[in-house]
């Protein structure tokens, strides 16, 4: 979740004036699963894209994981 990731093929228009997304920076992600330190960015996640300040919306997941 740390660091803004680049976002490809964003074709976001205003009133016709492409405006697309070029990164994207999480900024809600799991409270107590970790990795690394990190939290896990999960389904329900929330992220906001620069430099038009629309949300980025996760379409696809990994749907398991093991732990130990």
């Amino acid at each position: 979740m740390s660091a803004p990731w680049m976002i490809a093929g964003c074709p976001f228009n205003v009133s016709g004036s492409p405006v697309p997304c070029v990164t994207g920076q999480w900024v809600v992600a799991a409270t107590r699963v970790m990795s690394n330190g990190q939290p896990l960015v999960l389904m329900d996640s929330q992220a906001v894209c620069a430099p038009n300040g629309t949300p980025l919306l996760p379409v696809a997941a990994q749907t398991r994981v093991i732990g130990s």
